[in-house]
């Protein structure tokens, strides 16, 4: 891959921790939220992702309204979930309120669809967790429908038919949705059946051992007889103005949640060595000075072939003041020497 790449930043609307170090409230990390999206955008960002959870150690359970906020106040980055948990919602509801965004931002809204990796929206809504493929399959089918210019018609189990029915509001030039995808074949040829764009999920291991779902989604897209769609990374990461400053800031907050998943999944607690692994050039953490940072992304994207790298910067209880500190150096330090680096292997091929 060489030339231009999309870098976007994500969020959970993780419950951060205060001055004083207790954590913040679920509000002030919404407004924080906002703010980061604002960033984002003043920094020269492509993209701005918030997560949907629902569960006490995250603020935000309904993306779009906080992007809808953070539309009101930019102009130019694209404003887009991280997941939606399509599994445990209604497809028509998501498009309507991604399309409301769609319109106030001027063209800008996107979705990542995923079944999320927490499962606590499930008994919230009322499904069942034995339902797990079944929804997200139908559910996923009827959103590609939505997603096409026109009327809709649909049928499964998991909701009422639609015949040619109209969905409002419409979007004046379409809306991209993709696919967020773990690490199953089967799931990389449900994202080239449906003809929607690839979102690789790299949260472990060497993310070039991602690159067979590349080739593999490429060969699928031409065995259904789909044009190429793009594919993208989303990793999680952490910029400071130097390597050991990021690893030193990132490292309490960034074990303490992994022990926090790690006590609720029965993982082994989370060691420095570990750390320091994932945030070697093979591993899957993004953490650095801007020009280790800038290598690192420059090489996932060219090894994957990726049009988009997105990374989560929010972390636990990693403070807003240090995540915006990492956008800004996003934005303002690591997009320029990526483009240079990706420039430079465009030319030298």
């Amino acid at each position: 891959m060489g030339g231009t790449l999309e870098l976007g930043v994500e969020t959970f609307g993780d419950i951060t921790a205060g001055a004083d170090g207790t954590p913040e409230s679920d509000a002030q990390v919404l407004r924080d939220v906002v703010e980061q999206g604002v960033l984002a955008d003043q920094a020269g960002l492509d993209f701005f992702g918030v997560g949907e959870h629902h569960r006490p150690d995250y603020a935000v359970s309904a993306p779009e309204v906080v992007l809808g906020a953070i539309a009101s106040r930019t102009s130019a980055i694209k404003l887009g979930s991280a997941v939606t948990v399509l599994s445990s919602d209604d497809p028509v509801r998501v498009f309507q309120r991604f399309a409301t965004v769609d319109g106030i931002s001027g063209g800008r809204a996107e979705l990542i669809l995923g079944r999320g990796s927490f499962i606590e929206s499930f008994p919230l809504f009322g499904y069942e967790l034995s339902d797990y493929e079944v929804l997200f399959e139908e559910k996923l089918a009827l959103m590609a429908k939505l997603l096409r210019p026109g009327p809709t018609t649909w049928s499964g189990s998991t909701r009422s038919a639609l015949h040619a029915q109209e969905v409002y509001p419409r979007t004046e030039h379409g809306m991209r949705a993709w696919v967020g995808v773990g690490g199953s074949p089967e799931s990389v040829v449900r994202a080239a059946r449906h003809s929607l764009p690839l979102m690789l999920a790299i949260i472990g291991g060497d993310p070039l051992a991602f690159k067979p779902f590349v080739k593999l989604y490429g060969r699928t897209l031409e065995e259904f007889g789909h044009a190429a769609q793009p594919v993208g990374a989303h990793l999680h990461g952490f910029v400071a103005a130097s390597d050991e400053e990021a690893k030193e800031a990132l490292w309490p907050h960034y074990r303490a949640q992994m022990d926090k998943l790690g006590r609720e999944r029965g993982w082994p607690a989370y060691s420095r060595g570990r750390f320091e692994a994932a945030a070697s050039p093979e591993g899957n953490l993004v953490v650095g000075g801007p020009e280790t940072v800038a290598r690192k992304i420059a090489d996932i994207a060219s090894g994957l072939g990726v049009q988009r790298l997105d990374l989560k910067l929010s972390a636990g209880t990693l403070p807003h003041s240090a995540i915006m500190g990492s956008i800004e150096l996003l934005g303002t330090r690591v997009k320029p020497l990526v483009d240079e680096l990706l420039a430079e292997r465009a030319t030298a091929e």
